[in-house]
Formats: structure tokens, C-alpha cells, sequence
């Protein structure tokens, strides 16, 4: 059973990791292709693959909260005090974000507009979520006190209401994204804050490489009740299965946005299929839990559980490597001249990022209380059992 545990928690640092190795990816072909090489089936095709890494990012998010909020309630901490420090880590978060845009903006001088400091980007977003699902889990969870005290099943009642709070709140959010960013936008905010709402900065119209609420908060949610399905007692005694009907459950998803997405008629005025639509998030919430099959499995039966484990290694620090990669891809200490690469050399570029990232995360996941041991990079940190 700990040895089951263990593969529950390696899951999560793959999806993160593999997250991480999508975000190299996007991020490197975006700034170094060329503007030939911008009209390629590659580029296109890698620019379809950069609508995963951060639902995978927010869904990871998600699954954790609700591992960590199950783990206190268990404890005797009610749900309330669990929350409470939940939103703190969020605003804790959320201020990384915004010390990485200053940052940014310091790094990017002269060049830089001040109004970078207040972009909604991936780091905003994912604090700004945490904060939100803390405050959703407050909710559910008001009465948990009364039936703990009358020695009720006090780890079940919170866990439905907190699944069922969850799903109600992603789908609100991926419903009401449309007309948010299109008939109903809430212009009368100042821009810096409507931002958040549907990544309008000061352009005057939302920006698809932004990270608002509407709909990126929606994956969070997801992974939110993901999460408390997934470490329940009975996945616990019935874990295969479960993880089978997650990639099942993912199929199923998919399919239902694609088949949404074929009918004649839309419901919304302005529809908008890659940006806004609730069909697509219903794709990527498919895809991203087929994902989350997959990595299960390959921790369990793959060569994870045998050797060294490069992409476990990223998500144990992708924090760290999000916001250290970006300035040797977008930022002036750029490995490769922007704008001006063949596919073979930003290939080539990608690569040369995956593998000192890789170092990076390595070190870093080992110096932690380890003095020269750090040096043995081939060793494997002990996993935690959840």
C-alpha cells in the first residue's frame, strides 16, 4: 500500500514535469523560429501542443489542493483553518507571480512598458486559483464541524459537497467565459483588473496568451474534484481501476467537445472554438485526464520506478524552472538570436533547454540539507507517501 501511495505522488511530479517539457517546447519554436518557419505544419502543430501545459499546470494544482485538504481534515484540522492557510499559499503564489513581472520588467529595460508589471500570466493565475478553490472548499465545507462533533462520517460528507462544489464551479466558469469576453465584458472595471477576468490588459480587447479566470480557473476546478475522488477509499482499494476510468473518463470528454462543437447551431452569439468555448475546454479537460492515465501508468510499469527520472525531476521544481527558462528563451540572456532560427537549430535550442532545466532541477532537488551530496546527481530522492 505505501508503494501504491508513493506511485499516487509520482503521478502528479510526471504531469508537472511534462507540463514543464510542453511549456520548452512552445516557448522555444515561439521565440527563436524564424518568419518562414512560422508558416510550417510544425509550428502550427506545436502551437496546438501549447494549449496543454498550463491545464496540466492548473489541474495538477487542483489535484494537489484536494490532497492536502483531505490530509487535514483527517487530521482533526476543520475544513475552515484548512482553507484559510490554502489562501495563503495562494496569495503567497500570487505574489511570486508578480515579483517574476517585476522582474521582467526590470530585465527588459528600456524596451519594457510598465504596464508588463501588471499582466496576467501563468504564475497570477495559478495563485489566483489556489485562492478560489480555498474559498470554494470554505464553502462546502461550513457544516463539518457539526458532524464531526456528533461522530458522523465526517471525511465523507465534506468530500462529496467539496466534488460537487468543484464541477459546479468549472463548469460556471467555462460557461460563462464567452460572453465575458465578448457581449458582457465587464469594461467598467480598469483594465488591470479586467484583466483578470478575460486577459484584456490595456489592449482593448482579450488577449488569447493571457491567463484570466475565464476559463483557465475552470481546469483548477477540475483537478480540484479529481482530486478528492482520487484519494478516496475506495480508489485506494480499487486503484487501477480507478486510474482505468480516469483515461476512460477522458475518452469520453473529448469526444462530448468534439460532438458539442458539430452541431449546427451554438448557443452563445459570439463563438469563438479555440479561445472561449466550453467545447473546448471539455477537449482538453479529456486530453489532460488521458495524460494523467498515462503517467500513472508509467510510474507504475514504466522505467520511472527503475532509474533516474528527468521528467519527475522537473515537476518536483517547476516553479523554479518556469521562471528560470524564460530568460533563456524570451528574455535577453536568450541562448539563440529570436526570431531568427531554422526548425533544425531552435530543435537543437529546445533541447540544449530540456537538458540543463534537467540539471537545474537535479541540483536543486537535491541540495535540500544534503551538503556535497548534491554531487551525486544519479541518486533518486526518497519519494513521500501520500
Amino acid at each position: 500500500m505505501a508503494n501504491a501511495a508513493r506511485q499516487r505522488i509520482a503521478f502528479l511530479d510526471w504531469v508537472r514535469g511534462f507540463a514543464c517539457i510542453g511549456m520548452f517546447e512552445t516557448h522555444g519554436y515561439d521565440a527563436w523560429l524564424s518568419e518562414s518557419a512560422r508558416h510550417t505544419t510544425l509550428f502550427r502543430l506545436s502551437q496546438l501542443g501549447g494549449t496543454l501545459p498550463a491545464p496540466l499546470f492548473l489541474l495538477a494544482t487542483g489535484i494537489s489542493l484536494a490532497l492536502i485538504t483531505g490530509r487535514a481534515v483527517q487530521k482533526g484540522i476543520t475544513p475552515g483553518e484548512a482553507s484559510r492557510k490554502t489562501m495563503l499559499r495562494g496569495v503567497e503564489i500570487l505574489g511570486f507571480g508578480m515579483l517574476f513581472r517585476v522582474q521582467e520588467f526590470v530585465l527588459g529595460q528600456p524596451y519594457a512598458p510598465w504596464s508588463d508589471l501588471l499582466r496576467v500570466d501563468v504564475l497570477n493565475i495559478i495563485g489566483v486559483a489556489i485562492i478560489l478553490m480555498a474559498l470554494v472548499c470554505w464553502l462546502a465545507g461550513l457544516r463539518v464541524t457539526d458532524a464531526r462533533a456528533t461522530n458522523a462520517a465526517a471525511s465523507t460528507v465534506p468530500r462529496l459537497r467539496y466534488v460537487g462544489s468543484a464541477i459546479a464551479a468549472a463548469a460556471l466558469i467555462a460557461l460563462a467565459t464567452p460572453p465575458l469576453w465578448t457581449t458582457h465584458r465587464p469594461g467598467w472595471l480598469p483594465w488591470y483588473l479586467e484583466s483578470y477576468v478575460n486577459g484584456v490588459h490595456n489592449l482593448g480587447a482579450p488577449q488569447p496568451w493571457l491567463f484570466p479566470v475565464f476559463p483557465w480557473v475552470a481546469f483548477a476546478f477540475a483537478g480540484l474534484a479529481f482530486g478528492f475522488l482520487l484519494f478516496s477509499d475506495w480508489t485506494r482499494a480499487h486503484e487501477t481501476t480507478a486510474f482505468v476510468l480516469t483515461g476512460l473518463a477522458g475518452v469520453l470528454f473529448a469526444f462530448l467537445g468534439w460532438w458539442l462543437d458539430a452541431r449546427p447551431r451554438q448557443f452563445y452569439a459570439v463563438y469563438d472554438f479555440w479561445h472561449t468555448s466550453p467545447n473546448f475546454f471539455l477537449i482538453r479537460t479529456g486530453v489532460v485526464l488521458g495524460i494523467v492515465f498515462l503517467a500513472y501508468a508509467w510510474c507504475r510499469w514504466g522505467f520511472t520506478v527503475k532509474g533516474f527520472a528527468p521528467v519527475i525531476e522537473l515537476g518536483r521544481t517547476s516553479l523554479f524552472v518556469y521562471w528560470l527558462h524564460i530568460e533563456f528563451v524570451y528574455g535577453r540572456f536568450s541562448i539563440l538570436p529570436k526570431h531568427a532560427q531554422s526548425i533544425l537549430s531552435a530543435t537543437a535550442g529546445i533541447f540544449v533547454i530540456c537538458a540543463a532545466m534537467v540539471m537545474v532541477a537535479v541540483i536543486r532537488n537535491r541540495m535540500k540539507g544534503r551538503g556535497l551530496g548534491v554531487l551525486a546527481f544519479w541518486r533518486r530522492p526518497q519519494r513521500v507517501a501520500a
